[in-house]
């Protein structure tokens, strides 16, 4: 016996993999490297690498950041311009590169579609480090200075400033206190008369909570739960979770509501 399982409606998408052969570098850089780029037009060249292959020696890999990128931004620290990249191959790993674009015109009347693509495998891992000389420890003493800074200072003022005060007690908690004073703490009436009220009030409905108990017969939660705890029974589940309801022995109305039906089948 087969059975079909429904599944939610997906979209296919072609994965282009034309370079799936291709291998690509995967290239750690230095945050304020990667600030630079950012804010680099596309247009503009931003380095230069070189890879250096001596016999019987690994590759030398440097970066040289172009001039007109260090000088973008002169009221920053300058930046280091030459890096070596130290090269590490990747062999127990499968990792790829994937690329996702979106089309450009969506109200054309033939739109184009979301592209997929496999930009490559990643052959090798290089960290790009400067070099340990006078400008990159100038770069890192301002940058230890700068997270050195307080966030928040203390700023003496000479005049009054008009502004949001912290206030010491709220409008709305000055009137609930007032409220609960003048109404005073609750008295506990006569346990007799606090089961009238509650027998009266389930005449009426069934089921009620702790809170619609205490309005209708205004006594204290504790001594009301006292009362309760004698002549309801507490529910712990649903539909009537967290409700109280009148025990069997004390629901008169069920008693009623049958000796009616009585005297109707005795007629």
């Amino acid at each position: 016996m087969s059975s079909t399982v429904s599944t939610p409606s997906q979209t296919d998408k072609e994965l282009d993999i034309s370079n799936a052969a291709r291998g690509v570098w995967l290239v750690k850089v230095p945050k304020y490297i990667n600030q630079k780029w950012e804010k680099a037009a596309g247009n503009v060249e931003v380095g230069k690498l070189r890879i250096t292959r001596n016999p019987g020696q690994k590759a030398v890999v440097t970066l040289a950041l172009s001039d007109f990128l260090i000088a973008q931004d002169p009221g920053q620290s300058t930046i280091p311009k030459d890096h070596r990249l130290d090269v590490q191959i990747v062999e127990r790993q499968t990792l790829g590169v994937f690329s996702h674009s979106s089309p450009a015109n969506l109200d054309s009347v033939v739109p184009d579609s979301e592209k997929l693509c496999f930009e490559g495998k990643i052959q090798q891992k290089l960290e790009c480090r400067p070099y340990a000389d006078k400008g990159y420890m100038r770069l890192k003493a301002e940058t230890f200075r700068k997270a050195a800074q307080p966030v928040r200072k203390v700023q003496q003022l000479d005049r009054i400033v008009q502004n949001y005060k912290p206030v010491a007690n709220h409008k709305h908690n000055i009137e609930y206190e007032e409220r609960k004073k003048a109404e005073g703490k609750k008295a506990r009436d006569d346990k007799d008369a606090v089961m009238e009220m509650m027998f009266a009030a389930f005449e009426k409905h069934q089921y009620y909570n702790i809170k619609d108990l205490v309005k209708i017969t205004k006594q204290p939660v504790t001594y009301l739960k006292e009362i309760l705890k004698e002549v309801c029974d507490y529910n712990m589940k649903k539909p009537h979770k967290n409700m109280w309801e009148l025990k069997p022995e004390y629901r008169h109305y069920k008693e009623q509501s049958t000796e009616k039906d009585n005297k109707s089948d005795s007629d």
